[in-house]
């Protein structure tokens, strides 16, 4: 696997431990996001710091961080869900974030898993619905995915959950790499790529609004593609963990409709190897206030992160609670 950078979150405390603190071993716990200009990187920095109290800290009750006591988080970049679910597995990452389609595939060893199931994978909390952005030049139209045949076409980078999906989809329209230019970029790149006119179209999954879109819109312009109702239930019976979603009209400059548009539910990951008291004090920290505030001040993706809504969609998807974080929501009446 290649290195990951672009390390984001608490770490800058570690430059602060000073005097009879340093006595405390700090507990490293790195969690596997996705590109800078996605979501995944800004959610994943906002949950690292609400799960970090790092040694010398001031305590919770004196104003000081309400996370785990000696713990630093630290949100890295990474290539996203299939990256970051292969690297928990195998120790590399001790938490990542990881799309919901991804993850039960992974675990099963199904699809194009087959043969290479992931067993240690569990789950912390779903946390938002991250919405397919079919991103098209100012101006764009397509009546389906079948149009995108002969075209350039970013699919996402290596490596995410979002290439992985949309291949699938571009299949049923008979579109794939034999009878398209496609290019692995992460978001950003595409932006680029689209705002310097080098592709005519590209996906990437992400709860909105996504940094780099955000920019692209108001810089050159872009389009959404709107699918119809009858397209999102084909989708939806090719991946069932694809829903019919919504990309709000305003989201982005110059997008004045709603977009209709498959959306996949984002998930904290973790192995089955970490201690049960020590998931059960993240997951208790990710839903203290302080952390909740942090959430709905941050990226507008953290509001829709809440503990009433942590459980939804996680026992029909097959892939278990970690034993941890099980303990704090039957504590919390979440589970009877």
């Amino acid at each position: 696997m290649k290195p990951i950078t672009k390390v984001f979150g608490a770490l800058l405390a570690v430059s602060m431990l000073a005097g009879s603190a340093m006595a405390q071993q700090p507990k490293f716990f790195r969690i596997g996001t996705g590109s800078a200009g996605g979501t995944y990187f800004p959610i994943g920095g906002t949950i690292a710091n609400g799960i970090s109290a790092p040694p010398g800290s001031r305590p919770c009750d004196k104003g000081g961080q309400c996370g785990v006591p000696g713990l630093i988080a630290i949100a890295q970049s990474t290539t996203a869900s299939v990256f970051n679910n292969a690297a928990v597995q195998n120790g590399e990452l001790e938490a990542g974030l990881a799309a919901a389609d991804v993850t039960r595939s992974m675990y099963r060893g199904e699809g194009k898993f087959k043969g290479k199931p992931h067993p240690k994978l569990r789950i912390i909390a779903n946390l938002y619905p991250e919405d397919l952005h079919l991103v098209l030049p100012k101006g764009g139209k397509l009546k389906d995915l079948a149009d995108l045949k002969g075209k350039r076409v970013g699919i996402a980078q290596a490596g995410s959950g979002t290439q992985v999906a949309v291949l699938q989809m571009l299949d049923a329209w008979g579109v794939n790499r034999d009878n398209m230019d496609e290019a692995e970029l992460n978001n950003s790149q595409s932006a680029e790529r689209m705002a310097d006119g080098q592709l005519d179209a590209y996906f990437y999954a992400a709860g909105w609004p996504v940094a780099a879109m955000v920019q692209l819109s108001s810089t050159k312009g872009m389009a959404l593609h709107s699918f119809t109702k009858e397209d999102l239930a084909k989708i939806n019976k090719i991946i069932p963990a694809y829903i019919p979603s919504k990309i709000p009209a305003g989201a982005y400059e110059g997008i004045s409709t709603d977009t209709l548009t498959p959306a996949v539910s984002a998930l904290l990951v973790v192995s089955s190897d970490q201690p049960e008291e020590l998931v059960y004090e993240i997951t208790k920290a990710m839903w203290n206030k302080q952390t909740r505030k942090m959430l709905d001040n941050g990226h507008a993706k953290g509001k829709q992160i809440t503990v009433e809504t942590a459980l939804d969609g996680v026992k029909p998807l097959g892939v278990p609670l970690h034993p941890g974080a099980e303990k704090f929501y039957k504590e919390k009446g979440l589970i009877k």
